[in-house]
């Protein structure tokens, strides 16, 4: 899997989320939020030595529910899922260190 650099058409639904199998990173944010556009080259960067982690990119806002049952309050804000639980969040990640922390917590061997 790779990067996604689109918003999903559709946002799943909180009971997807919480019944994927295996390594998942949801990204929460907004095509018109500059944090998020500054965070796309450090995840980009992340995800290329993890390519089995499926990456959501949901737009968040009014209206969209998956966010507020996680909680999300800024932008982007990254859930790391492991079997559609939540195991690490970031909130407007300054550098890719953190993220590929995040990404190796995650993408273990089954």
């Amino acid at each position: 899997m790779a990067m996604n650099e689109v918003y999903a058409a559709v946002d799943p639904t909180r009971a997807q989320i919480d019944t994927l199998d295996g390594p998942t990173v949801l990204e929460f944010g907004s095509p018109s939020c500059g944090y998020c556009r500054a965070t796309q080259p450090l995840l980009a960067a992340a995800l290329v030595d993890h390519p089995r982690i499926r990456h959501i990119k949901i737009a968040d806002g009014i209206g969209h529910r998956l966010g507020r049952s996680f909680g999300v309050k800024l932008w982007p804000t990254l859930v790391f899922l492991t079997q559609g639980k939540e195991t690490k969040r970031l909130i407007r990640p300054a550098d890719s260190s953190e993220i590929r922390l995040a990404l190796a917590q995650i993408d273990v061997a089954d």
